[in-house]
């Protein structure tokens, strides 16, 4: 695919979207990758990497044909706007959360929402295995957003399959690494070694995460394009239930201390923004609220609008 500066610009803006949402506990990078249309070609992408690199052995091509043979230009153009957004927009993006929680949620409640909206038009009939597929994809993401977190062994074998398992999420729209670590009981466990410099155990999962997101993009890859309306189905449907996660207005029930030793909440329950006000003794900011998620909800229909654009 012969591409232009631009159009790797384009890529890397793309990526600092996707690292925003990686920094936001809830929100996953492959959402932002489904709307902005690169989703397919990221997996198609990653899949291609193990396959490529035997290219790099034989006499006819080397580098240059490994190269091109896992689409580097577009992961390093990918990859690049997703380090550089982690590392700017962390610290703003935890800082919104902190100090404008009600209305930073409430963007990206809409965004999703319009995102669910985007990616379910792209199915051209509508059929009982399509609505299956949804409704399951829709209770499954439900249902792991209101799971506790439990204590799990800190056994090597176990870090590696909590790396591979966090990897996966990351990219599949709806449900967040960071928030799948938690469920597994490694966050903590894995924000404390990074903190410590626990070379090995970084090592183990960053191995776990390397073969679980290689795996699991061919199995999405095979999915796709084996059962493509079904596999969007599901996928649209992982939306609509981690809208269950980014709901503004949450009442917690427990807390646990952070590497830190800061309290932060460890499971909370939706309430409406009436109750919230007496449970929380805070105001509810339904307007703001409101106004945030048309802001989510109108930035994905200019995102669609651009891209009509420059294929136009």
């Amino acid at each position: 695919m012969q591409r232009t500066p631009l159009n790797y610009l384009l890529i890397s803006l793309k990526g600092i979207a996707m690292g925003a949402a990686d920094v936001v506990p809830g929100v996953s990078g492959g959402t932002i990758a489904f709307i902005t249309g690169i989703y397919e070609e990221l997996l198609a992408s990653i899949k291609g990497l193990p396959t490529a690199l035997p290219v790099l052995w034989k006499k006819d091509g080397g580098v240059k044909k490994i190269w091109e043979a896992a689409n580097l230009n577009f992961l390093l153009s990918l990859g690049l706007g997703i380090v550089l957004s982690i590392l700017s927009l962390a610290r703003l993006m935890t800082w919104l959360l902190e100090t404008h929680p009600i209305v930073t949620w409430s963007f990206f409640f809409g965004l999703i929402l319009a995102s669910v909206w985007y990616i379910m038009r792209e199915l051209n009939r509508i059929n009982i295995q399509v609505v299956v597929g949804f409704v399951a994809g829709t209770l499954l993401a439900w249902w792991i957003t209101t799971v506790s977190p439990t204590e799990t062994t800190n056994a090597t074998w176990f870090v590696f399959v909590s790396g591979a398992i966090a990897i996966c999420a990351m990219i599949l729209p709806g449900i967040s690494g960071s928030f799948i670590l938690l469920l597994l009981g490694k966050y903590l466990f894995m924000m404390s070694a990074i903190k410590e410099m626990k070379v090995a155990v970084i090592l183990v999962f960053m191995a776990g995460a390397g073969v679980g997101i290689i795996t699991f993009s061919n199995v999405l890859t095979w999915l796709l394009k084996k059962y493509h309306a079904i596999t969007v189905a599901v996928l649209g449907g992982f939306m609509v239930g981690s809208l269950n996660k980014v709901w503004p207005w949450k009442e917690v029930t427990s807390t646990y201390i952070n590497s830190h030793g800061v309290t932060k909440p460890l499971t909370e329950s939706n309430v409406l923004p009436t109750a919230y006000e007496a449970v929380s003794g805070q105001a509810a900011l339904l307007v703001p609220a409101v106004v945030a998620a048309l802001v989510g909800l109108g930035l994905v229909f200019a995102i669609e609008y651009v891209a009509k654009m420059m294929k136009r």
